[in-house]
């Protein structure tokens, strides 16, 4: 019997931020430039040494601080609520939120561009479903492109959020439709109505609960969810694109997820990290995982 071929790793990491810089990495930490401010957060993955010395460190305008009880922001000096962030032609806000992250996650920007390539070259009117679209950043990027796009978040905060982004990107005039909803419940919603999407994306958390208090669990949730989004694919589908962040499986198990529940369609799935690359020695961190499926040419 012939072995179906296994995608191999990619390691993706974007180009072109003018807004953004990794600065460095080490001893769990990484130092960051958003925009007109650097921040230093925790992070497992950088279990090698800084290169930088600690004086650049010490220069950080806010440090999150991690503790057995208290998880926080200890600022240093002023930082606005919000501040301005761009990239391309996307304009957006950064803010230090209570979770360690600024609602702009850099790396995401390699996906960004390649589903901008994807719509604008399908040259035909693309209807795009984003799942747990947080600060909309995926969702104006398709936009952008001239998509029509269904945004759908259990947050009411992250979508107020999403929307104040879609004004600084002066992309209020698209057809974005701004759903706070339980994913599951609106893809089953939107089978009944049979309305289909040409394009799905999603980035669902490791944990999370819905508005209405439903308990969402990735291994458990996420698979019938998966299922349920592709009965609602077209007949001439651009692509389903996955990615995942503090997640208990690997990039390769979220490929075969992705490629399994796609099999009846002839197409093909590619697995890769995320990764971005710092200033200081040039090394790769890690920061998510990725799966997408294309159809065959």
């Amino acid at each position: 019997m012939r072995l179906p071929t296994q995608p191999q790793i990619e390691v993706l990491s974007p180009a072109g931020w003018q807004d953004y810089e990794l600065l460095d990495t080490g001893d769990g930490q990484r130092l960051e430039r958003f925009g007109a401010y650097t921040l230093s957060r925790p992070d497992p993955e950088a279990i090698w040494r800084r290169r930088l010395p600690d004086v650049d460190w010490a220069r950080a305008n806010a440090v999150f601080q991690h503790g057995e009880t208290n998880e926080r922001w200890t600022k240093r000096g002023n930082i606005p609520e919000q501040w301005p962030m761009r990239h391309g032609a996307l304009s957006f806000f950064a803010r230090l939120t209570p979770f360690k992250h600024t609602g702009v996650f850099p790396e995401q920007a390699v996906l960004w561009q390649w589903m901008q390539e994807r719509i604008a070259a399908g040259g035909r009117p693309i209807h795009v479903l984003t799942l747990f679209g947080y600060t909309g950043l995926g969702a104006l990027a398709a936009a952008q492109a001239g998509a029509r796009v269904t945004y759908v978040d259990a947050s009411k905060w992250a979508m107020e959020w999403a929307r104040a982004n879609q004004t600084a990107s002066e992309l209020d005039e698209k057809p974005i439709r701004w759903l706070v909803d339980d994913a599951l419940k609106f893809v089953r919603r939107e089978a009944r109505r049979t309305t289909r999407y040409d394009a799905i994306s999603m980035d669902p958390p490791s944990f999370g609960r819905g508005p209405k208090g439903e308990v969402w669990k990735f291994s458990d949730s996420f698979p019938p969810l998966l299922d349920a989004c592709v009965a609602l694919l077209s007949d001439n589908p651009l692509f389903v694109s996955v990615t995942g962040y503090a997640l208990e499986v690997s990039a390769l198990a979220l490929g075969n997820l992705l490629a399994d529940a796609l099999h009846a369609r002839r197409g093909a799935t590619a697995v890769a990290e995320l990764a971005l690359r710092e200033r200081s020695a040039g090394r790769l961190l890690s920061t998510s995982i990725l799966a997408r499926w294309t159809p065959d040419s």
